[in-house]
């Protein structure tokens, strides 16, 4: 070492304020706060699994919980899909028949009143 130099300081790398970094020497700076520590505790349900716990449970394989998970709300989307449908064709056939007695009264005369009474009847019955 040159004995001309000054001795080797201990310097620190600190970020500025503006975002620049500087070295210093550790006894220049400011005394650090410890911060306050806050423990927060997040409680929150785990997701209802009693079907695959179950399932798991009594020997069946993941495969077969896989399948309910994915093919249950298929099925359940064909039946609705299946009631719509059915809704549909009953409200026409209920609007059709109407529009057949209603025209047959209309047009007919006496014997197209007892022609609708006849099917009025038999629809009930």
């Amino acid at each position: 070492m040159d004995p001309h130099l000054p001795a080797p300081r201990a310097l620190t790398v600190v970020q500025l304020p503006d975002g620049t970094y500087t070295y210093t020497e550790p006894a220049s700076l400011p005394a650090q706060q410890v911060p306050q520590q806050v423990v927060q505790h997040i409680h929150q349900a785990p997701p209802d699994r009693t079907v695959q716990r179950l399932a798991l449970g009594s020997g069946i394989g993941a495969g077969a919980v896989a399948a309910g998970v994915y093919f249950g709300p298929l099925l359940v989307g064909a039946l609705t899909a299946i009631a719509a449908n059915l809704a549909i064709l009953a409200f026409l056939a209920v609007a059709l028949t109407w529009g057949v007695v209603t025209v047959v009264k209309s047009v007919g005369g006496p014997d197209g009143k007892a022609a609708a009474s006849s099917l009025r009847k038999t629809r009930r019955g």
